[in-house]
């Protein structure tokens, strides 16, 4: 069976740290180097992403027991996990499903609720600059940079999504499987299953300017996780951890150290 990709830092109590869409296990590094001080940090690649392998199939059941097969690989038996956007409604399906595996849980940015559709001209960009660098018409970052302007305005967001951009003798290529994940979106907009819950600790982290999370959610929230509560940093927006990385790593260890 296939194994994802996964990276360890550190010793002592594991803490399973899981990206969002169209990022890697890099994206949370920030995250992950003053963690390993502490706990043993297994951060992961989900598959289609950084170097995990390919699936054209990513409802959260699979992608929840994709993790699982990682920890069991390792030999643990209990972690805490750290998911952000997509990583986070992984790592709740992963607390709904397998809730022996989760000592505790944190999501950051993210409810278990439907999301309409709001990548699409991201996906189109994206899947421009690869048709493009098949016909050897973008051969550099630059021009990859410069066309995906015309999709996404952001320049902070087509640096982050252009990381998924590498060069093998000297071609460049997408490290994540774009037309799968352009095939699994309505799969990864979906909601988890709200007839199931976790009792354990959980913890909610919104960014203050996000939208990802808002008062309503509670109504779903609260009985899926019984036993959760929320912070908000004040000015983050969807990229709390890298926006506010100080702010975000203090809630994480205070909550992680209760």
């Amino acid at each position: 069976m296939s194994l994802l990709n996964f990276q360890i830092r550190g010793e002592g109590q594991p803490l399973v740290l899981i990206h969002g869409l169209f990022g890697s296990l890099d994206n949370l590094g920030m995250v992950a180097k003053p963690m390993a001080e502490d706990y043993q940090v297994i951060s992961i690649d989900v598959c289609n992403h950084g170097s995990s392998f390919h699936r054209n199939d990513m409802n959260y059941p699979t992608l929840a027991q994709d993790v699982i097969s990682v920890l069991d690989h390792l030999n643990v038996k209990q972690a805490d996990f750290l998911g952000h956007s997509m990583g986070g409604k992984i790592a709740m399906q992963i607390a709904l499903s397998f809730s022996h595996y989760v000592k505790s849980l944190i999501v950051a940015d993210i409810a278990p609720i439907a999301y309409p559709a709001h990548h699409q001209e991201i996906i189109n960009g994206l899947q421009q600059v690869e048709l493009q660098i098949v016909n050897q018409q973008i051969t550099s970052r630059k021009q990859a940079d410069e066309l995906l302007s015309h999709y996404v305005e952001t320049p902070s967001v087509r640096q982050f999504l252009l990381r998924n951009l590498t060069t093998t003798d000297g071609q460049l290529h997408f490290k994540c499987h774009l037309q799968n994940i352009a095939n699994c979106y309505p799969q990864i907009m979906q909601a988890l299953d709200p007839n199931q819950s976790f009792s354990g600790d959980t913890l909610f982290i919104k960014g203050g300017a996000s939208n990802y999370i808002t008062a309503e959610h509670s109504e779903v929230i609260k009985p899926m996780f019984p036993n959760s509560r929320a912070k908000i940093i004040a000015g983050a927006g969807h990229w709390l951890h890298a926006e506010k990385t100080v702010a975000f790593n203090k809630i994480v260890k205070d909550f992680l150290n209760r």
